[in-house]
């Protein structure tokens, strides 16, 4: 059995944090006398993921995504655990495992403000030491994937947010990373360019094989891309599987969504499940229902038979809803 490209055992990373008391006083007492608090930002945490696998990395604001990234990217000493990267330790910063991965962060910057973005992956070059075969190569279909040959010359600052994050992703995977870290990559972006770039990660894991670690607060990512999915709370980690497995166990629902060719009352609709929406616009009528999931079927069909029904949809609740019910449930 291969080693997995990414392997944590119980992972600790706590920071001690300096309270300082409001005001002028506050500030004369700190001098003699300061408060330290101990943040357990990552407390105990184990997966592994195999090569070639792209993995959500779901949890709130604060749960200790970004921390972990940090760790196996080598930014970050952990203050216990074992952490292993192709191999490598990631805080031995050796040149071989620097030049086998990246980290991508959608709210920092790696190209230059005052440059076009080529000049960055010029300067990229030359500290992977990638060969001038490789770097044309790479940059061509990276280019050609993200649809941005016209705006290479144009310095970053005049970018919109959608181009400069293709060009960020482009930075960042000229040298062929094996393994690749994104924390937050479609924050800020339209759906449009979110779908462009969630396009992107699947057919660059397709074409080099890259192992993938997604962190990202638009659920829409996540289903999109990855098949597993490891949920963390406070530094804890609470699932870990098929993000599927998820959907089973926490959508206790499912949404019928109804449009009526005539008059329905709202009263006519309660015996049938819950409705979240009932809406009468002219000659038009619309409902949403939730009704228990394993009784979908066997509801729709009772309401095809007795209200005037011209159309009818039976949907799955969205994956932030769900993601929701499982943090309520860990409370």
């Amino acid at each position: 059995m291969s080693e997995p490209a990414i392997s944590i055992k119980h992972l600790i990373k706590h920071f001690r944090v300096y309270h300082k008391p409001a005001g002028l006083w506050g500030s004369i007492q700190s001098l003699w006398h300061r408060e330290y608090e101990t943040v357990k930002a990552v407390d105990d945490i184990s997966f592994e993921i195999k090569a070639g696998e792209i993995v959500g990395f779901i949890g709130q604001n604060g749960a200790g995504k970004t921390t972990t990234l940090k760790v196996l990217s080598g930014l970050l000493y952990p203050t216990d655990g074992q952490v292993r990267v192709l191999g490598y330790n990631p805080w031995d910063r050796k040149p071989e495992f620097q030049k086998q991965f990246a980290l991508v962060m959608g709210q920092k910057n790696q190209l230059w403000w005052d440059l076009p973005a080529e000049e960055t992956f010029l300067l990229n070059k030359a500290i992977y030491e990638v060969p001038d075969a490789q770097y044309k190569k790479t940059l061509s279909k990276l280019v050609d994937l993200l649809d941005v040959a016209d705006v290479l010359n144009v310095q970053v600052r005049k970018l919109s947010l959608g181009q400069r994050m293709k060009c960020e992703l482009i930075a960042a995977l000229l040298h062929n990373p094996k393994v690749l870290f994104l924390d937050e990559p479609t924050i800020g972006l339209d759906v449009v360019m979110q779908k462009a770039l969630r396009d992107f990660i699947k057919d660059y894991n397709r074409e080099f094989g890259a192992t993938i670690i997604l962190t990202s607060h638009y659920m829409g990512d996540v289903k999109e891309l990855c098949e597993r999915a490891i949920i963390i709370d406070r530094g804890h980690k609470i699932f870990d599987g098929k993000l599927q497995d998820i959907i089973d166990k926490y959508a206790r629902n499912k949404i019928l969504s109804l449009t009526f060719s005539t008059e329905v009352a709202k009263k006519d609709l309660l015996q049938f499940g819950q409705v979240k929406e009932f809406e009468e616009d002219g000659s038009a009528y619309t409902a949403t229902i939730l009704v228990p999931r394993k009784k979908a079927a066997q509801v729709a069909s009772q309401v095809l038979t007795k209200l005037p029904v011209e159309d009818l949809n039976i949907e799955e609740p969205s994956i932030e809803v769900i993601i929701r019910e499982v943090f309520q449930n860990k409370k």
